[in-house]
């Protein structure tokens, strides 16, 4: 541990005595414990260049991370990756956790588990499960997540999850390629016994961003979407929940990515650097804080990365005299950059953006090409393309 890392924690703890932290404190935080994932998702979304296992944080140094969210006040970990159960020492971090309060959520693939490992977990003080999928049925499903016998073994992992009495989640990300399998997803989910579904329509940064001309929806398949989940959430209530975001690329208003940059969560990467979203490595000259270095406390306060978007002083016209720049917080900063190659411009998913309507006809272009071959991350390099034209 750095020597400075003692002085760091009692400018923490004067700071904390002197004033309120006028963006608040963080409610949940992403702990990406692994980029190790035996998924070729099309869409995934670590970075295009993921952290090595041999840089992955230790166990004592999760252990002691862990004790410090508690500290700072966060109340929920989410536990994710790559694939979070490819890490032996899971089930110390949930244990770890529990006994400091948090709320534990275990985001897996669910390929890897057995009833046995789950059963472990669940001992431990998991609180929640969320499972994605890849479509409704396992020959789509299995080509869009690249591993064979995938949606299976989903299936399974969901039966062990409700024996087990753990909630489910189920995540489903959407797009061009499987939304007409949607109303066939979310009967699935109900049976599935899921509490809750996402609809995550695909976000395009790092590899989606790759693959965005195999992955863009139509128009028509966008509204069709809708209308689904609209029917779907009042034929379930009371039975299921369904969360629902659009594509930014067809949104008119920009969505509150991550309750604003640095404010109420954050994620931590496999090598402990300390980011406001999963996506944020994307942005080109911002220096992330790793808690290697220093405490989580003063990364929280003090980052000058976390500070660089926080609040409404940084935004640009016509953010800084919008009426709803305390609702949105500006947008995405990663989508603003790599649309428009800056992180402080205004988010191309609002109306009022000057790209808005460029990034739409660039959505209607791609969608309507019908380039349906995925690009993997494992096929040499990430280079070759597999899948019917």
């Amino acid at each position: 541990m750095p020597e400075d890392y003692a002085a760091d924690i009692q400018l923490v703890t004067r700071a904390g005595e002197e004033r309120s932290r006028p963006y608040g404190l963080p409610l949940a935080v992403l702990a990406e414990v692994t980029h190790r994932c035996p998924l070729q998702c099309p869409y995934c979304s670590n970075p295009v260049a993921m952290e090595p296992s041999s840089n992955e944080l230790s166990t004592q140094d999760w252990l002691r991370v862990i004790g410090e969210l508690a500290d700072l006040g966060v109340l929920q970990i989410h536990f994710s990756g790559g694939e979070p159960t490819a890490r032996r020492d899971l089930g110390q971090m949930i244990t770890r956790a529990t006994e400091v309060g948090l709320y534990t959520n275990l985001i897996t693939s669910a390929v890897g588990l057995t009833r046995d490992k789950l059963a472990a977990l669940a001992d431990a003080g998991l609180c929640h499960v969320q499972i994605s999928v890849q479509g409704a049925e396992a020959a789509l499903a299995d080509r869009v997540g690249g591993y064979r016998g995938g949606h299976a073994k989903k299936l399974e992992a969901a039966r062990w999850t409700r024996e087990l009495d753990l909630p489910l989640t189920v995540n489903a990300v959407m797009h061009r390629q499987n939304l007409q399998q949607l109303p066939a997803i979310i009967d699935m989910a109900v049976n599935m016994g899921a509490a809750r579904l996402e609809v995550a329509n695909v976000q395009y940064y790092g590899w989606a961003l790759k693959n965005r001309h195999a992955l863009m929806p139509t128009p028509a398949q966008v509204e069709d979407c809708t209308a689904t989940v609209e029917v779907a959430r009042a034929r379930l209530h009371g039975v299921m929940d369904i969360d629902y975001v659009i594509p930014d690329y067809y949104a008119l208003r920009p969505k509150q990515c991550m309750g604003g940059w640095g404010r109420q969560f954050f994620n931590i990467s496999p090598s402990g650097k300390v980011l406001p979203c999963h996506a944020a490595e994307t942005i080109t000259g911002l220096d992330f804080d790793s808690v290697r270095d220093r405490p989580l406390a003063w990364i929280w306060d003090h980052s000058k990365a976390l500070n660089a978007y926080r609040g409404t002083e940084w935004m640009p016209e016509p953010c800084r005299s919008c009426e709803w720049k305390e609702a949105d917080f500006g947008g995405c900063r990663c989508q603003a950059f790599a649309l428009t190659g800056s992180a402080g411009n205004t988010d191309p998913a609002c109306a009022k953006s000057p790209l808005h309507d460029r990034i739409f006809a660039l959505a209607e272009t791609e969608a309507s090409e019908e380039r349906n071959r995925f690009v993997y991350r494992n096929f040499s390099g990430g280079t070759e393309e597999a899948g019917p034209a």
